[in-house]
């Protein structure tokens, strides 16, 4: 006797397969602008950190040399490192002895 083919075949069929592909859409279309504001958030937060940090420096290098840091090569051998130094100089500026972040391009 001969084996019959099966037409009815066990698996997905293409209606069920768009649904599918249009449900993870519509959840990347919900995630991903979450994602990008969540870094900008953590981005900011690190920013006010390192202001902090160097305005700390700042100060410190005032009281030792009685002179006011006019830009982040002074604070270069003793206050800060050289990963804090690159982000510095990076995201910050010294105006008058007073750190601040640079006004973003966003």
């Amino acid at each position: 006797m001969k084996k019959k083919k099966r037409l009815n075949a066990d698996g997905f069929t293409l209606i069920e397969m768009i649904l599918v592909l249009f449900v993870i859409s519509v959840l990347m279309l919900l995630i991903v602008p979450n994602v990008v504001e969540q870094k900008k958030k953590v981005d900011q937060k690190g920013t006010e950190a390192l202001v902090t940090v160097v305005q700390t420096q700042v100060e410190l290098y005032e009281m030792d040399t009685n002179k006011k840091a006019a830009s982040f090569d002074d604070l270069k051998t003793a206050y800060l490192n050289e990963k804090q130094l690159a982000q510095a100089k990076d995201k910050l500026v010294i105006s008058n002895g007073k750190v601040s972040a640079k006004a973003s391009s966003e």
